[in-house]
């Protein structure tokens, strides 16, 4: 559709128009704008934008689609005043773009910005993120026994714990939420306030394995993490079983770069303060911001097994931290699904495998069996549905030798 479809009156009422240098660049777009929206929706360029959100007319449109591409990020200001002008409005912004870099798409997140897609548009994205902004979002009730518990209190001096696995499927995820989760059953009387935070932006399942929804609060609160505080930060957390709370991955997919490790380490920060321990799950990738929560964390476990694919890249590691002169020696590797006490083979493979690395393999986790993928898929930890397995065992000792070591230290520096 051309831009004189805006400023016809005999045009059906218009819901949404796309902005862009020139929308005939992305036709899949005018294709599914068509398809979702049929006649009612009108383009406008990015010079006639600005002076039509300020009109009086403006205010019926439900959301614009904005349309960029690498060549636009040197107009990346009078994008941002178009997102500016149509948020003054009221009105929805939908990002979408090709080859813009993930410092440019951030600026525009943090400009306004409420959904984005990559273009070329996968099938019905469009019309999912049309559905997405126009949805009310849905309150997540906190129970009132809660609202004490929720509140932001900025008086901890926290333990941060992270889990990074040195290859897919080597159980990162299954020790986080599980020690994340007997920590918090450490003290019966005085419980420890404890929160889980899943960083892998893309593929990350802690909300999976304790079955709650994702929400578009984390996405919009690590957009924004310079007016970020506190009660922001405990406001975009999820409750498991009034006991562990959790800030989710991402509804969606996003760059592993979209945040900084700026952004990290005041995510990090507030949750220091306001938790006893912070349990995070990294991305098993290595980025940016990996060095951050590397220095930042009291204790680093490293998940392994015992395979070449494991080895491999637990050298590579180790190579690319000690190349750089970041504390290798702060990983505590944690070999999963270990043989056991009676397999004297396996135990001298385990011996030879931690020789051969270079390193020390400091926990051993059994095999759990199929109920750790069961309990998994049902959104429990293990000691809930399954306390006698042997896995759970040895992360619930594990939990209480971090919790003794901890509390003995804040003992010492009392005393």
């Amino acid at each position: 559709m051309s831009s004189n479809a805006v400023s016809k009156t005999d045009s059906p009422a218009l819901v949404a128009c796309t902005v862009s240098r020139d929308v005939q660049i992305f036709d899949l777009l005018i294709e599914d704008m068509e398809a979702a929206l049929g006649e009612n929706w009108g383009d406008l360029s990015f010079d006639d934008a600005l002076a039509f959100l300020r009109q009086p007319d403006a205010t019926e449109l439900q959301f614009i689609a904005v349309a960029m591409d690498a060549e636009d990020e040197t107009n990346l200001d009078r994008i941002a005043a178009i997102i500016g002008a149509a948020k003054q409005q009221e009105i929805k912004v939908i990002l979408i773009t090709e080859d813009v870099s993930p410092a440019a798409l951030h600026k525009l997140l943090r400009e306004g910005g409420d959904e984005f897609v990559p273009y070329p548009l996968p099938e019905n994205e469009l019309a999912n993120a049309i559905e997405r902004v126009l949805t009310p979002p849905a309150e997540i009730p906190v129970a009132p026994e809660l609202q004490n518990k929720l509140k932001a209190t900025g008086t901890h001096d926290g333990v941060l714990i992270a889990v990074h696995g040195m290859a897919g499927g080597t159980g990162a995820t299954t020790l986080a939420v599980n020690l994340a989760w007997e920590l918090a059953l450490q003290d019966k009387d005085n419980p420890p306030r404890v929160c889980v935070i899943d960083l892998d932006l893309q593929c990350g399942s802690v909300s999976t394995y304790l079955d709650l929804p994702r929400r578009e609060a984390v996405l919009e609160l690590m957009s924004d993490t310079e007016a970020m505080d506190s009660t922001a930060f405990m406001q975009a957390l999820l409750s498991y079983d009034q006991k562990l709370h959790v800030l989710t991955a991402p509804t969606d997919m996003i760059p592993m770069d979209l945040i900084t490790s700026a952004d990290v380490s005041r995510i990090l920060e507030l949750a220091r303060t306001n938790f006893d321990y912070v349990v995070i799950d990294m991305p098993s990738v290595m980025v940016e911001w990996s060095q951050t929560v590397l220095e930042a964390t009291h204790v680093y476990f490293a998940t392994l097994e015992m395979d070449m694919r494991s080895a491999q890249n637990t050298l590579r590691l180790k190579r690319a931290l000690q190349s750089e002169d970041l504390p290798f020696d702060k990983l505590r590797f944690v070999l999963n699904r270990a043989p056991g006490f009676t397999d004297l083979s396996g135990k001298a493979r385990v011996k030879r495998l931690g020789e051969s690395l270079g390193i020390s393999i400091e926990v051993q986790l059994p095999d759990g069996g199929k109920q750790v993928a069961q309990t998994g898929d049902h959104g429990t930890p293990l000691a809930v549905n399954a306390p006698k397995n042997t896995m759970r065992k040895e992360i619930a000792k594990l939990a209480a030798s971090v919790h003794a070591v901890n509390q003995a230290e804040n003992a010492e520096a009392r005393g």
